[in-house]
């Protein structure tokens, strides 16, 4: 084939093909339309039973979380603040100290970005000035795992403030 035929058969497309690009042109929706019609699919499926206590700007970490509560995967510990919010965390079974610390970092974090508020918490600074106690214990080793505390699924975890050595 010479030069001169690659370049005719390059130009020649078949009626069909550019139909079909003519269509894709048509049915291409502006990213705001089809961000509302995603988000509209989003809160129907959020509405089923099992995801319904997921808020409608839902991230894939709270759907896996919920699905692995489903599937006794997971456990839902309660941390009480001191103001009297009761932050329900979801950790794996065999988490440890240190997985619920991040576990409550992280919804702390999604909550003040859905609500807005402060900016920035100084999680080192809540560690060193808090400790997380179940039952009269304190939850000093990050390394050990909540069950060896005795603590199970819906077991309530209080934040307590540290006192100062002087």
């Amino acid at each position: 084939m010479g030069k001169m035929d690659m370049l005719i058969l390059e130009d020649e497309k078949p009626e069909e093909v550019e139909e079909e690009d003519e269509e894709e042109d048509e049915e291409a929706l502006p990213h705001s339309e089809f961000l509302d019609i995603f988000e509209e699919g989003l809160a129907r499926l959020v509405q089923d039973p099992l995801l319904c206590d997921l808020p409608i700007q839902v991230t894939l970490e709270e759907v896996n979380s919920q699905v692995a509560l489903e599937y006794g995967q997971a456990m839902t510990v309660r941390v009480c603040k001191a103001d009297g919010e009761v932050m329900p965390i979801v950790v794996v079974q065999n988490a440890m100290v240190l997985d619920l610390k991040k576990a409550i970092q992280r919804f702390m974090e999604l909550k003040q970005q859905r609500e807005g508020g402060v900016k920035h918490v100084s999680w080192g600074y809540v560690w060193r000035t808090f400790h997380l106690v179940f039952q009269g214990e304190k939850l000093d080793d990050d390394k050990m795992k909540l069950k060896d505390y005795g603590i199970r699924n819906r077991d309530e975890v209080t934040f307590m403030k540290r006192l100062r050595k002087k």
